[in-house]
C-alpha cells in the first residue's frame, strides 16, 4: 500500500465535521474552546457527549476553527473558558472598570477571571456557532426542557432569548462585530449591531456598579435566575440583574458608539439600534408569558411595521408591483418618525411609559432626519410567495414634493428594514419605498408618508 493509499484509508475511516464561529464580548483572544456533540439517551434526554475534538485557542479577532470527529449531523454544544493568557478588548465606552485594577480604555485589551464561560450550540450542518452572552442565556434556558439540550429545546431558547431583547427572528446566529472596528467594516447590518451592542451591555453594567465587579458577576447572577425560573426580572428588585437594566445600557452604548464612528452609514445604523432599544424598554413589561419557561413576544420584537409617524399623516400601507405593473404584494408598510419619537397612529404598539425609577431618554434623532421602517412583501399579486432570497433589495424616494420624489437611496439588502434619512432641509417632506427582485423586477412605490421637518 502506497503512503497516499494510506492517506486516503485513514481519511475515511475518521470523518470530521468543521466547526468555526467567533467568540464576542468584545473580542476574546485566546479563550479555550471546546466541542460536544449532543446525544440523546433512550429516554430522548440530549446531553454532552464526550469532547469531540481537542481544545482550539480563540484568535485575535475572536473567530475559532475546530474539527469534530464523526459524522456532519447532529448537534454540538461549543464552550469558551478562560485562563490567565486569555484577554478580551474593551467594547464598553469610554472605558471598562475592573474591581481593584485601573480602568481599560475603549477599544484596549483586559484580563478575565477563572471563572469566565460562554456557551452556544448549533447544527453541524451549518457549521458556524458563536460564542456570546446572549447565547449563553439561550443553553441555561434550554437545560429546563423536559429533554435537555435537543434541538428544539435549543432553538426555542434562541427565538425566546432574541424576544427579550427584542432582537429578530435569527440574530443570535449573525457574525457579531467587533464594536471598536466599526469604521473597518465594509458593510454590516443594523440586526449584528444590536446583538453586539446587548452583548457589550453585560459589560457595562459593571461600570461604577458597587453590586458587580466582573461580567462573570453579572453572567452568573443571570443564569441563576433563568435555571430557577426560566425568565430574567424585568425591572429589578435590587439584587438581581434587571432585563430593563441591560437594554437601558444598551441604548446608551448605541448613543455613545455613535461618536466613535466617522461612517455616516454606520452612525445612521446606531441611531437605528438605539431606537429600537428604547422602544423595546417601553415594552419590555409584556414581554413575559404567563408559563415559567416561554416569553411571549407579540409585542417587543424590532417589528417594522410598528413604527412612529409624523403628527397628522396616517400610517399607510403600500402595494409594490412587479416591472409588468402586476401586483406583487399589499403588506409592505412605510412609516415615518418624528424627532419626538411619540406614537401619532395607534396600531396596537404599546407606548406607555416606564417607571418613574427606570428611564430611558429618547433616541437622538436629528431634527432633520426622518426614521423610515417598512415590512419586506411575503406574496407576489398571482398568489406565489416571495421569499427573502428572491428580494435584492429596497429603493427609498423622497422629495418636498409628493408628485416628483427625485431623490433616491438604494438598500442592497433584504434583512434591512429601517432607514433614516437626515441633512433634510426645513419643509414638508415626502418618502415612499419600492421592492427590487433578483430578477430584475421593480415593484410600484407604496404609498407615500411625510413628515414636516
Amino acid at each position: 500500500m502506497t503512503a497516499s493509499e494510506s492517506n486516503a484509508v485513514t481519511q475515511t475511516q475518521e470523518p470530521g465535521v468543521e466547526v468555526a464561529g467567533a467568540a464576542m464580548k468584545g473580542v476574546i483572544q485566546k479563550g479555550i474552546v471546546t466541542a460536544n456533540r449532543l446525544l440523546a439517551d433512550k429516554d430522548g434526554y440530549y446531553a454532552p457527549d464526550r469532547l469531540a475534538a481537542k481544545p482550539v485557542l480563540t484568535a485575535d479577532d475572536g473567530s475559532y476553527d475546530l474539527r469534530l470527529r464523526g459524522k456532519a449531523d447532529g448537534w454540538a454544544l461549543v464552550t469558551l473558558e478562560a485562563d490567565g493568557a486569555t484577554r478580551m478588548i474593551c467594547d464598553v465606552v469610554p472605558r471598562c472598570d475592573q474591581a481593584g485594577a485601573e480602568a481599560v480604555a475603549f477599544g484596549q485589551p483586559m484580563s478575565l477571571d477563572s471563572q469566565f464561560s460562554l456557551r452556544g450550540a448549533g447544527d453541524l450542518t451549518t457549521e458556524t456557532v458563536h460564542l456570546t452572552p446572549l447565547t449563553h442565556l439561550a443553553v441555561t434556558l434550554a437545560e429546563r426542557s423536559a429533554n435537555g439540550l435537543s434541538p428544539e429545546a435549543l432553538s426555542g431558547a434562541y427565538q425566546t432569548v432574541e424576544g427579550w431583547f427584542g432582537l429578530s427572528a435569527g440574530s443570535l446566529r449573525l457574525a457579531p462585530p467587533d464594536l471598536t472596528r466599526l469604521d473597518n467594516l465594509g458593510s454590516v447590518s443594523a440586526d449584528a449591531l444590536q446583538v453586539s451592542i446587548a452583548n457589550a451591555a453585560f459589560l457595562a453594567l459593571v461600570n461604577d456598579s458597587a453590586q458587580w465587579s466582573t461580567i462573570s458577576e453579572v453572567l452568573n447572577n443571570m443564569t441563576s435566575q433563568i435555571a430557577a425560573t426560566g425568565q430574567i426580572d424585568i425591572m429589578g428588585d435590587g439584587i438581581n440583574v434587571a432585563l430593563a437594566d441591560l437594554v437601558s445600557a444598551a441604548a446608551l452604548q448605541s448613543s455613545e458608539l455613535q461618536a466613535t464612528v466617522e461612517s455616516s452609514v454606520i452612525s445612521q445604523k446606531l441611531v437605528v439600534v438605539e431606537y429600537r432599544n428604547v422602544q423595546r424598554f417601553k415594552t419590555i413589561a409584556d414581554v413575559y408569558a404567563d408559563s415559567d419557561t416561554a416569553v411571549a413576544d407579540s409585542e417587543g420584537s424590532a417589528d417594522s411595521s410598528e413604527g412612529t409617524i409624523d403628527s397628522g399623516s396616517d400610517t399607510t400601507t403600500g402595494t409594490t408591483q412587479d416591472g409588468t405593473g402586476e401586483q406583487v404584494a399589499d403588506n409592505t408598510d412605510t412609516t415615518a418618525t418624528d424627532n419626538s419619537g411619540d406614537t401619532v397612529a395607534d396600531n396596537g404598539t404599546d407606548t406607555s411609559e416606564p417607571p418613574a425609577t427606570d428611564t430611558v431618554q429618547e433616541p437622538a434623532i436629528p431634527a432633520d432626519a426622518a426614521l423610515l421602517s417598512w415590512t419586506a412583501p411575503l406574496t407576489r399579486e398571482n398568489g406565489e410567495s416571495l421569499s427573502m432570497g428572491e428580494i435584492a433589495g429596497f429603493e427609498v424616494v423622497y422629495g418636498t414634493n409628493p408628485d416628483s420624489l427625485d431623490q433616491s437611496l438604494a438598500i442592497g439588502d433584504a434583512s434591512v428594514d429601517e432607514l433614516l434619512v437626515d441633512e433634510l432641509t426645513a419643509g414638508t417632506w415626502y418618502f415612499a419605498i419600492r421592492t427590487l427582485d433578483t430578477d430584475g423586477n421593480r415593484s410600484r412605490l407604496s404609498e407615500v408618508v411625510y413628515k414636516q421637518i
